[in-house]
């Protein structure tokens, strides 16, 4: 169990550390140039969720997150004693929400600094624990499509 905690005090870390990095080295709006048309590194403020949906509603956010926070550390305790791939899914979305929502906490916005295209497709800028939590929720599903085809197998025989 203490390595799902591990993991997720790990991305934290990363996380924190790539944000401050951005805030203390690039003016709001700079960007760097990592891979001509395709990455950069964005300086970018974001009050609201995804795509900067519900911009400014810190005190929503606050209370989902303290909800989901508590969630996964609920089922990191059932799951991940079980399998160690969902332990590490659920600890990637922990160290997202977590992530984020020290952010929202201590800078009343969220930084962002990655920043793809993808052909022409500006993708919404993201950071560490964005990603933290998308891998996390991938992981999840895939843990579930398996458990689920394991279970008709196991049915059938």
């Amino acid at each position: 169990m203490i390595l799902y905690y591990i993991i997720a005090i790990g991305l934290i870390i990363l996380d924190q550390w790539t944000k401050w990095l951005v805030v203390t080295k690039m003016d709001i709006g700079e960007s760097i140039t990592v891979i001509e048309n395709f990455f950069y590194l964005t300086s970018h403020r974001n009050q609201g969720a995804a795509w900067g949906i519900l911009q400014g509603q810190m005190w929503f956010f606050y209370i989902i997150t303290v909800i989901v926070i508590g969630f996964v550390i609920y089922y990191l305790h059932q799951y991940g004693k079980e399998s160690r791939f969902v332990g590490v899914a659920l600890a990637f979305i922990l160290a997202g929400a977590i992530g984020n929502f020290i952010d929202r906490v201590f800078r009343k916005e969220v930084v962002d600094f990655a920043n793809t295209y993808i052909f022409t497709y500006d993708f919404p800028i993201f950071n560490v624990a964005d990603s933290a939590l998308v891998v996390g929720v991938i992981f999840v599903m895939i843990a579930t499509f398996v458990d689920e085809r394991r279970k008709k197998g196991s049915l059938k025989s």
